[in-house]
């Protein structure tokens, strides 16, 4: 298995064949998983430096996870790429940089390694290696003449150049994913020094500025945090996907003030007309099968579960409606993703890919 040049989204998560063959193996399809995985491997595997839950061999771990069907050499592969991931983000920890948020988000790095770490059920030294560089992104960073956020990058959102740099707060690329992940982990007993503290820092920045995709070095410095502003409701980013963040977070620090918060949260955002008028379409990025996946999870983690089911019942009749309008295959942006969180079930725990089970 080799590093090598692919077609496009062949390897990925979002948009490729293997992501399509999750809904084949949620269904029970395995001779379609099989086709799709085929297509997804026919030029080999990625294991270079771009390699991540979303593409390349931890990708293909993962979906192979989901069929039950472990491979020791794919995993041998993920390995590798897991310790080369964190190799380097050590050495740029030791040099005093920012990280860049492809470092340590669940899309393209670290935390999407650890939940992919999760689903192979065992306790080893490289997930314990990964959860405590997660754990040190809650220590500040010194920067220039300041301390900043561990996970604070010197760029803006997408790359672009941003005075003074960002926070970013969402499930995909920010902080919310690490939280989720931590808590995910210590409700397995997996628990590194500095551990609970950490999902306490994170879970308090959110608490102050979570009501925002991001923060901003203005926002950072004012003496009151900023109000939350209109925006579209999604898992990857906004409000419904940080809620189900801060809810994994409470039930690890038994905190029953904060997951009755987080849930009120997500039935008061999910039922709101001006938030929901922002969701354009049925994708699980950003569209309603996302939004249906989560209000799953938090229903099932909640002690009222029956409060959610209209909300649920809603959301997946506004999936439905827009679902044939979908123009591309895959899981995330595409037909795909949408059918699976149409589907309703979990079997596989495919919603780990998303970091909200």
């Amino acid at each position: 298995m080799t590093a090598t040049a692919l077609p496009p989204r062949t390897q990925d998560l979002s948009e490729g064949p293997l992501g399509i063959a999750l809904l084949d193996i949620e269904r029970g399809d395995l001779s379609a998983a099989r086709r799709h995985l085929a297509r997804a491997v026919a030029h080999g595997v990625s294991a270079g430096g771009n390699a991540s839950l979303f593409h390349g061999a931890p990708a293909l771990e993962f979906v192979l996870s989901c069929a039950g069907q472990p491979s020791r050499h794919v995993r041998g592969v993920v390995d590798r790429v897991v310790d080369a991931r964190l190799a380097t983000a050590r050495r740029r920890q030791q040099s005093g940089a920012l990280p860049h948020p492809a470092e340590w988000d669940l899309i393209r790095g670290l935390t999407g390694l650890a939940a992919l770490l999760l689903t192979r059920h065992e306790r080893s030294a490289r997930l314990t290696g990964v959860v405590a560089y997660l754990v040190s992104l809650s220590r500040p960073i010194r920067f220039g003449d300041r301390h900043l956020p561990g996970w604070w990058s010197a760029l803006g959102p997408g790359g672009k150049e941003l005075a003074g740099g960002h926070g970013d707060n969402g499930m995909a690329h920010g902080i919310a994913g690490p939280l989720s992940v931590l808590s995910l982990a210590a409700q397995r007993d997996l628990l590194v020094p500095g551990h609970q503290e950490a999902i306490e820092t994170f879970a308090r920045w959110l608490d102050r500025y979570g009501g925002h995709y991001w923060t901003t070095l203005a926002q950072l410095d004012a003496v009151e945090p900023p109000g939350p502003e209109l925006a579209r409701p999604s898992w990857c980013y906004g409000t419904p996907g940080i809620a189900r963040a801060q809810q994994l977070a409470a039930l690890t620090l038994g905190d029953k003030d904060r997951q009755q918060a987080a849930e009120d949260t997500v039935v008061r955002t999910l039922t709101d007309p001006a938030q929901l008028i922002r969701v354009t379409d049925s994708t699980v990025c950003h569209g309603w099968a996302g939004l249906v996946a989560l209000a799953r999870a938090v229903a099932a983690d909640s002690p009222a579960p029956e409060r959610f089911t209209p909300v649920i019942d809603d959301l997946r009749q506004r999936l439905a409606s827009g679902l044939d309008l979908l123009v591309k295959p895959g899981f995330m942006e595409g037909r795909g993703g949408a059918r699976l969180a149409h589907h309703g079930t979990n079997t596989t725990n495919w919603t780990r890919a998303l970091l909200i089970t």
